[in-house]
């Protein structure tokens, strides 16, 4: 079994602060959100980005409301090549769907626990994972299925 980190760290810290801000500005405009949902699902995002590169074992899927988070960052792409090539050694890829099931609770509760190993805050409800919730109300797609 893996031992979670203890120290708590946020997605936000991977990124400088002028970047953040225009991937947050983006999401707000091109995603119609609001600036504190904009902050929270890209704050996920790079959590998420984080853990999926230095993760190749196992498929792990981000839930519906923290993908666009990774689109902007994408769209970014010298930014996000820049970023990948720093953490990872290689770029990224986003292969939706690819040889794998779509989004389900199964693999969305994986992916939350890798993000937590790796020691970073996770947002539950934009995973679809808070503690309040109970199948079939809440799925693991950050929709509550």
């Amino acid at each position: 079994m893996t031992a979670l980190a203890t120290e708590q760290v946020i997605g936000r810290q991977l990124v400088d602060a002028e970047l953040f801000e225009r991937l947050v500005t983006f999401l707000e405009f091109e995603e119609n959100m609001d600036r504190s949902q904009a902050e929270r699902v890209m704050d996920q995002a790079l959590a998420f980005i984080d853990m999926a590169g230095h993760r190749s074992d196992v498929p792990l899927p981000p839930s519906r409301k923290v993908d666009p988070g990774w689109h902007a960052f994408i769209l970014h792409s010298r930014e996000y090549a820049e970023f990948c090539h720093r953490r990872f050694g290689t770029f990224l890829h986003h292969n939706p769907l690819k040889g794998r099931r779509p989004r389900d609770g199964i693999a969305i509760k994986r992916t939350v626990q890798a993000i937590e190993v790796m020691g970073y805050t996770v947002g539950h409800d934009l995973w679809g994972t808070a503690a309040e919730c109970n199948p079939p109300a809440c799925c693991g797609d950050g929709d509550g299925c």
